[in-house]
């Protein structure tokens, strides 16, 4: 059974192990415990009562912006990342944020094709953003409208 409901403080731990399975170079714990708040929207997804991948989201005003989205490496390729998203942009709806923002690592191939399926554009690159293994990578700078 799959389940999507709020990140609490209670699941760090387990989402900070999913973070460091899932990201070349995770954030360090006390950049992850620090993204909480009232102006966040965190999710999980739970799979057989296993946290199987979160997303962070910050909001200001009428923007958000998706920080991390990462799902543990054995349940890749289910749609659970579609899944979180999904649930993200009908809760941003609610809240009237009319667009939400994000950055990709050019390199991350499957995340800017699951980024383009739910409908965002690329709009910019912004050059050598992240740190790689050997120097660093652009990032791809996306955003989808959500008020039409």
């Amino acid at each position: 059974m799959k389940t999507i409901s709020t990140l609490t403080e209670l699941d760090f731990d387990d989402a900070y192990a999913v973070e460091k399975l899932s990201h070349l170079i995770p954030w360090s714990e006390q950049t992850f415990r620090s993204n909480q708040g009232e102006r966040y929207i965190n999710k999980k997804v739970v799979l057989n009562n296993q946290l199987a991948g979160f997303l962070i989201c910050q909001t200001v005003l009428d923007e958000a912006t998706l920080f991390n989205v990462a799902i543990a490496p054995m349940y890749r390729k289910q749609g659970l990342a579609t899944l979180l998203l999904e649930n993200l942009l009908q809760e941003l709806t609610t809240k009237n944020i009319k667009i939400l923002w994000l950055e990709v690592r050019e390199s991350n191939i499957s995340a800017i094709n699951l980024y383009h399926n739910l409908g965002f554009n690329e709009i910019t690159i912004r050059k050598n953003y992240y740190p790689a293994k050997h120097g660093r990578e652009d990032a791809i700078i996306m955003a989808y409208n959500i008020s039409f």
